[in-house]
């Protein structure tokens, strides 16, 4: 092929990507989400869901794809056809964890097959423990699990999840040890620390809250960057840890091969929808923080978070399930 042929294919492919950016979306639009009905992923899923329906005019359906650790879901969008019509409402487990736990296993290779659109949000987790619990803050929890190495024992969800992670990034960055007790789901695990039956664990935000409100729970801190305005009494692990953060984040994908000019149509839509405060509210009451970054910032952050959490997964020596 001369040069000038070259030139005449790549113009003809930006052609076509225009026209497709132009035309689009003229057909229903479907958002697969990973996860089960009714969780934070579900929600963030239905509000990009909802925002691109009243943008562009058309029918987006939500699809809840949950199972075997949401890798169903992810794999049919890695391998959907790439127009723009089928998208990812995705987490961090899906897309930086899950390919950390399984490597090759994976029906699809995250990095090669999705694109990422935009971070829809972030939520906070934090640390919960007995009111009876001596430790009253971080600091205390970290002095006497130095004391009494593996005496503490913490409750995640499961071996491998982002609750699991969290908490072990939590012990490498304190030095510390304590003793991992794996629970069935979330609900469970947060059910044996208000029943005095596990030391602590780090739990989502949102559902701890009212136990929290109601002196069921104490919080010793938010595993966010920075203090939670929903608990802005609360301080950040980061205060005592500087640099610790172990948000959950959610964000939009699309298969690899969808036309850049779509995807950015895609993005400034969900981009305009995160930073009005109506929005900027909901998320908030939620224990989420909004966020609308470009692809190629979201991008970036994916790749720093797979070289965080894959570090993770190997010093922890976790397996899946």
């Amino acid at each position: 092929m001369t040069a000038a042929q070259a030139h005449a294919a790549i113009a003809l492919l930006m052609s076509a990507s225009i026209a497709a950016a132009q035309t689009y979306p003229n057909k229903p639009i479907r958002i697969i989400v990973p996860l089960a009905a009714g969780g934070t992923g579900d929600t963030l899923g239905r509000l990009a869901a909802d925002a691109l329906a009243a943008a562009f005019g058309q029918q987006v359906v939500v699809d809840n794809r949950p199972g075997a650790n949401g890798i169903i879901g992810t794999d049919l969008v890695a391998k959907a056809t790439p127009d723009g019509y089928t998208l990812a409402s995705a987490s961090t487990g899906n897309v930086v964890i899950n390919p950390a736990l399984f490597g090759s296993k994976l029906p699809f290779n995250a990095e090669r097959d999705l694109v990422p659109i935009t971070q829809i949000a972030t939520g906070t987790s934090v640390v919960i423990v007995h009111p009876s619990f001596a430790p009253k803050t971080i600091s205390d929890l970290i002095a006497l699990a130095k004391a009494k190495p593996a005496a503490i024992n913490y409750a995640s969800s499961g071996m491998g999840s982002a609750v699991h992670l969290g908490t072990a990034l939590f012990e490498s960055m304190a030095g510390i040890r304590m003793t991992h007790i794996v629970y069935k789901g979330s609900t469970p695990g947060r059910v044996a620390v208000l029943a005095n039956e596990a030391d602590l664990m780090f739990d989502g935000l949102l559902p701890t809250l009212p136990q929290i409100k109601a002196g069921k729970l104490r919080a010793l801190g938010v595993t966010s960057i920075k203090r939670s305005s929903v608990m802005p009494d609360v301080p950040a692990i980061s205060e005592t840890l500087p640099g610790y953060s172990a948000d959950t984040w959610y964000g939009l994908f699309a298969p690899r091969g969808t036309p850049r000019e779509v995807i950015l149509k895609i993005h400034a839509t969900i981009a305009k929808t995160l930073a009005t405060a109506e929005t900027r509210a909901k998320l908030a009451a939620q224990g989420a923080e909004s966020a609308g970054n470009t692809p190629e910032e979201f991008a970036a952050f994916i790749k720093a978070e797979n070289a965080k959490w894959g570090k993770v997964v190997r010093d922890s020596g976790a397996k899946p399930d």
